[in-house]
């Protein structure tokens, strides 16, 4: 009985879809929508963001301190898992705070393989992953090492048993052999890295590459940035910024996890660690060898802003985008000495082969923020006055982060004051949308049209007397399907409204009520 219910359920689907011109014919990991709702068997075909097997990792910033002795004082480590049996590329790019990749090295994780990188070791010591034997990113044979125990089902294949991966490039003298993996990296190449990180400047010593005199981060006592790992098919030196790096390298399988760990060993002011899961971004739909593209669902990307229209389809990368709106918590003060820091990841507003132009980078150091709102325990709310731009005169201008930053939320030139308060607690609604409102001074560079939400994603950091830390995401009021937040709004809250009058149902709102003016139209 149960078969045939089944059968005829998927009988009746295909009739609807042929009438309402839905689908063509009922076929495995088949795509249905009716127009406001895409819903999909195709790989959890969806916007959210979820702790799950990814494509690229995202973390979202990192602080280290490059000067002092190992061990003393800030660093940033973070864990990369490959939790399939077949062998994988990890490709890892460092940028700066204001989206200038500056580093990228690959790391061949094998079958169920993990491999931890200490940024302090990279950055100040210029070695990657070092180690004993067995270091992935320095020691690759052919033939996976045998297990300690032989668990029927959980033996890594061979390294050159992934399908994606050209045999080539993992066999003797390939570019992911032993010789070619970083162990070690160039004193020049190390030192460019340093500056880069702390004071914007970026200049290989002994070569042409280099910008200048143009600053292509901001100024930090640590270093500061953020970093991207994908999956790729090759350990090359191409950047994310280059379109070859999407028509020839990068993949789509979803078999990563990471997560972060901030140390903090500086004992002025305490002695104290956070961590968290990275950004998981899953490929939807996953798999296929580089340079394939059967589309995406996905209204946009979270690379597309790197691809080149005409070359490349602006979503070739089918990467999840992350959303624009949060709910953040913060704790300030009492007699716990609390204190609350945002970790803030932002999309740049550079566009194609603007990513790549060291000029361009400013326009990525101070995009404006829509609109923040801090709550108090008691529902009082508090905004930022002024944030008018007018002429001749004008008044305060709107808050401004760069594409990474770690900021108190106590700045009150960033986040309201809630010195009216007595709470020393609540919650903060971040609009972070980039793109401005038109009474703005700001001028967009070229090539980007603000037709979509900017991306985003905040880390809730609270720690007190020095020894007590935490971190954790916080919640996204949307996706990255959600559309734009009005800013300012009357009224903030979860993407699409609140009480939703349910599909086939006729709802009235009692006089006085709140009206069902919410929609299910975010996917």
């Amino acid at each position: 009985m149960r078969k045939l219910t089944i059968l005829a359920l998927v009988a009746m689907l295909a009739i609807a879809g042929s009438a309402f011109g839905r689908l063509s014919t009922v076929q495995p990991n088949a795509t249905f929508s009716n127009g406001n709702n895409p819903t999909t068997t195709n790989n959890d075909d969806s916007c959210e963001i979820t702790v799950a097997p990814a494509a690229t990792l995202l973390l979202p910033v990192f602080d280290v301190n490059i000067t002092a002795a190992a061990g003393a004082s800030d660093t940033t480590l973070f864990t990369i898992t490959n939790v399939s049996a077949a062998p994988q590329i990890a490709h890892i790019t460092v940028w700066t705070d204001w989206s200038f990749p500056v580093l990228d090295f690959n790391v061949f994780l094998t079958g169920y393989d993990v491999q931890s990188i200490n940024l302090f070791d990279v950055i100040a010591r210029g070695q990657v992953a070092p180690g004993g034997p067995g270091t992935s990113s320095t020691n690759l044979s052919i033939s996976p090492q045998a297990p300690v125990q032989s668990v029927a089902g959980a033996i890594p294949g061979d390294n050159d048993s992934n399908p994606n991966i050209p045999a080539a490039n993992v066999g003797p003298g390939g570019a992911c052999s032993g010789s070619n993996l970083p162990g070690t990296l160039p004193p020049e190449l190390v030192a460019a890295v340093q500056t880069a990180l702390t004071t914007g400047l970026y200049n290989i010593a002994g070569t042409t590459v280099g910008c200048g005199t143009t600053r292509i981060g901001g100024t930090h006592t640590n270093a500061r940035g953020y970093v991207t790992i994908d999956v790729a098919n090759n350990c090359s030196i191409n950047l994310p910024n280059n379109p070859a790096y999407f028509a020839t390298e990068i993949l789509f399988d979803n078999v990563l996890i990471g997560d972060y760990q901030q140390v903090n060993g500086d004992t002025t002011v305490g002695n104290f660690a956070q961590g968290n899961p990275m950004v998981h971004i899953r490929a939807i739909p996953e798999g296929g060898p580089a340079g394939s593209n059967p589309g995406t669902n996905l209204p946009y990307t979270f690379y597309d802003r790197y691809t080149t229209p005409g070359v490349l389809s602006r979503r070739f990368d089918r990467r999840v985008p992350l959303p624009s709106t949060f709910a953040a918590r913060w704790i300030e003060g009492g007699t716990g000495s609390f204190n609350t820091n945002y970790k803030i990841w932002r999309e740049g507003v550079t566009v194609g082969t603007a990513t790549s132009s060291c000029s361009g980078a400013a326009s990525n150091s101070a995009m404006p923020i829509a609109q923040v709102i801090r709550f108090d325990e008691r529902e009082d709310s508090f905004a930022l006055t002024g944030n008018v731009i007018c002429s001749p005169i004008c008044g305060p201008d709107v808050p401004r982060l760069p594409e990474a930053s770690i900021t108190s939320t106590a700045n009150t030139s960033l986040y309201p004051s809630h010195a009216a308060s007595t709470d020393i607690s609540g919650w903060m609604y971040l609009n972070l949308n980039n793109q401005p409102p038109l009474n703005l001074n700001y001028t967009s560079p070229a090539g980007y049209v603000p037709t979509r939400a900017s991306q985003n994603w905040v880390i809730v950091s609270m720690f007190a007397q020095g020894r007590y830390s935490v971190d954790f995401d916080a919640a996204h009021l949307g996706n990255g399907c959600s559309a734009a937040a009005v800013a300012p709004t009357p009224e903030v809250g979860p993407a699409g409204g609140i009480f939703v009058c349910p599909p086939f149902t006729v709802c009235v709102n009692p006089p006085g009520t709140f009206a069902y003016d919410g929609t299910n139209v975010t996917p």
